[in-house]
């Protein structure tokens, strides 16, 4: 990507005394951009550093709420199961489609705390999102030092104030998503190989002598190297170093030292560390990234879970992410004219539109550049403002801008990480805290697959049951997710039976009417957690329920009061005495000698007793209280 800085119309201009030569010799005070409340704080890029890990920690802290499998399925449960021994692999890691570098990294993590014994069930919960938030912020410092080498300092300020600002940004960054580490390797990436060519076509002595050495300088195998990280975590990266690539190989003198001397060893050296590492932990030969490029983008494996339409990253899904900051990114990337940069963001959006199978974190890793765009875009209305530029009597563009964009997408951040869809984790955070009480001794999650953490936040080591959901060789089949939307009450009879086998049983508001018959006489509800406001993918999930088995006691108690209420003449079926007393039965270890019919009469007696062949039952099942 070749690249020279420029001084432009477009530009906003450098502070006095620089001349607009290298953003190193700008202004490293917050001086020249008295708009930014916060100028002050980033007068040096430790600063910067420290400011964003205390605002990413914040943010890690207030994200609350479930955005998408991946964050615990293919990070958390696999770093659980490597520490401590128990943890649900999904189908993806029985094929060899996923690298067990990214999940390595929070098991290091997982065995700190083991050691220190701090693996309690919050520290569980929050210390991966919080080990994130580092990362994320050193991917904030490298887009505020890409947007100074390649802009300047103002600038690099307005896009650092972009990106924290950013709803998206702030909902995602800090999650234990590979997308979100390959968007901080991305943005280091990427910094390095501007550093390079820098240097390449700058004038400085160093650059002279490594033009005529011939020497690749140092930062561009730095940047090689972490774009093979990059791929290594996600093997889509590629579609990104693949366009950065091949734009700056075509302008290149030495093609073959390139080639051979640079991309060849350092790919080949990761490409082995991590193929070795994936053996060792998959205990067969397996090569990663060439199964999960095959799965997903040669056969299509990905559309198992929808797909959409081609236009829908450009129509949809990045404007939602990017938000109100779109027309200051448009508007910045015209008057910038920084064309091979808003051309990856174009490359990276059409290559991925050709693939079925759409998400929002897809692209994430390119949502960055576009803030280094907005950022340009309020630099330059500061620089009016500063020259007194239509100020009488109003508010500036530049603090309508401001407001504007903080109203829009600070509300929306908080509500998004807060509230929206917090019910599953809410609900595995309870269950983890009963469970280490010794109140949970089974558990059967009654909702899509993969709708809430598993191990990685229950840390305990009990028999958990979920919806299956890997997808089928033969097209057409449904997995026990379809099948459980389409029929629950069938489904859950066919399949699971006698429900009394859990002793917690957890599900989403919008199935419990369609089972509550069948839960009614064994289990109680025993928490409600509000979960969405609005339907997603599905019918509206407005809360997640827990329920719990009955105790003996409280099912006989029940039983006790329908027969009272049978003999006062009430209303209440017969039939459902009956069926009280059976599931009594069934869920409660009692030994029963007596004859059931005394307290039934007539008919309701011979079907109950020739339907289920009870009476006059002696039953030999052990109870705490034989004679109950």
């Amino acid at each position: 990507m070749s690249h020279r800085r420029r001084s432009n119309a477009g530009d906003p201009p450098p502070p006095e005394g620089t001349g607009g030569s290298s953003t190193a010799e700008a202004s490293s005070t917050g001086e020249e951009n008295p708009d930014l409340p916060w100028a002050w704080a980033l007068g040096s890029e430790r600063r910067v550093l420290a400011l964003a890990l205390a605002f990413r920690a914040a943010n890690a802290l207030l994200v609350r709420t479930y955005f998408n499998p991946d964050e615990h399925w293919q990070c958390l449960e696999v770093a659980h199961r490597i520490v401590f021994g128990y943890g649900h692999l999904t189908w993806e890691w029985k094929r060899g489609l996923r690298s067990y570098l990214h999940p390595f990294i929070f098991a290091a993590l997982y065995k700190i705390l083991s050691l220190l014994h701090l693996d309690s069930p919050w520290f569980m919960a929050m210390a991966p999102r919080l080990l994130q938030s580092v990362f994320a912020s050193f991917g904030d410092l490298y887009l505020y030092k890409l947007s100074k080498l390649i802009f300047n300092n103002h600038v690099a300020q307005w896009a650092l104030f972009s990106q924290l600002v950013n709803w998206f940004m702030f909902f995602c960054i800090t999650r234990t998503l590979s997308n979100s580490m390959e968007t901080v390797l991305t943005v280091t990436g990427l910094y390095y190989w501007f550093v390079a060519i820098e240097s390449v076509q700058g004038n400085s002595v160093v650059s002279k002598q490594q033009a005529a050495s011939k020497q690749s300088p140092p930062s561009r195998k730095m940047a090689l190297l972490i774009a093979a990280l990059a791929c290594a975590i996600r093997p889509t990266s590629a579609i990104t170093w693949l366009y950065v690539g091949l734009l700056d190989f075509i302008q290149m003198k030495s093609k073959s030292r390139f080639i051979f001397l640079e991309v060849v060893p350092l790919g080949v050296f990761v490409l082995a560390v991590t193929t070795f590492l994936d053996c060792w932990m998959y205990g067969s030969r397996v090569i990663v990234p060439l199964n999960f490029l095959k799965f997903n983008l040669f056969s299509s494996g990905g559309d198992y879970y929808g797909t959409h339409v081609f236009h829908w990253y450009f129509s949809q899904g990045f404007p939602s992410m990017i938000w109100t900051f779109l027309p200051f990114s448009i508007s910045g990337i015209l008057k910038s004219r920084e064309w091979r940069l808003a051309g990856l963001i174009v490359w990276v959006l059409v290559v991925y539109s050709i693939l079925g199978h759409k998400e929002f974190r897809f692209v994430l890793p390119v949502l960055p550049f576009m803030f280094m765009f907005s950022g340009h875009n309020l630099a330059a209305m500061a620089q009016l403002k500063g020259k007194g530029h239509n100020e009488k009597g109003r508010l500036s563009r530049l603090k309508l801008s401001v407001i504007l964009l903080i109203l829009t997408n600070v509300p929306m951040a908080l509500y998004m990480s807060l509230y929206h869809q917090r019910g599953t984790e809410d609900a595995m955070l309870y269950l983890s805290r009963e469970a280490h009480d010794g109140r949970v001794k089974s558990v059967l999650f009654l909702m899509p697959c993969h709708s809430t953490p598993y191990y990685s936040t229950l840390h305990y080591n009990l028999p958990m049951r979920f919806l299956d959901c890997t997808p089928s060789e033969n097209k057409g089949t449904l997995d026990e997710s379809d099948r459980f939307l389409m029929n629950p009450a069938d489904f859950v009879g066919e399949v699971f039976g006698n429900l009394s086998s859990f002793s917690h049983i957890v599900l989403f508001e919008s199935e419990e009417r369609h089972v509550k018959l069948l839960l009614r006489n064994s289990f109680q509800e025993v928490r409600r957690f509000f979960h969405s406001h609005f339907k997603v993918d599905r019918d509206l999930q407005s809360s997640v329920v827990v329920y719990s088995k009955k105790s003996v006691l409280s099912s006989m108690v029940k039983v006790g009061q329908t027969i009272r209420q049978n003999k006062k003449g009430t209303d209440h079926s017969m039939a459902n005495l009956c069926a009280d007393i059976l599931n009594l039965i069934k869920s409660c270890q009692i030994v029963i000698k007596l004859p059931l019919c005394p307290v039934m009469e007539g008919s309701y007696c011979h079907e109950f007793s020739s339907k289920h062949t009870v009476s006059p039952l002696a039953l030999s099942i052990n109870c705490s209280r034989q004679n109950a």
